[in-house]
């Protein structure tokens, strides 16, 4: 609701840039995608590797 009054602000302010901004996010959005995707299996390996590594104190726990 607050993103939509903000738009709504920048629409009466500077319609303009409200359209390209419009125009402009889903070109940023895909671009930025791999990126996304990049960090995401990255983040899962530093996971992997970190339970891996922690697996014997694990198991000596219980």
């Amino acid at each position: 609701m607050a993103t939509f009054l903000l738009w709504l602000i920048l629409i009466v302010i500077c319609w303009p840039l409200a359209l390209l901004a419009i125009v402009l996010y889903p070109i940023v959005w895909l671009l930025l995608l791999p990126f996304r995707l990049l960090g995401f299996a990255v983040d899962l390996s530093f996971s992997f590797i970190r339970n891996l590594v922690m697996l014997p104190f694990t198991l000596m726990k219980r």
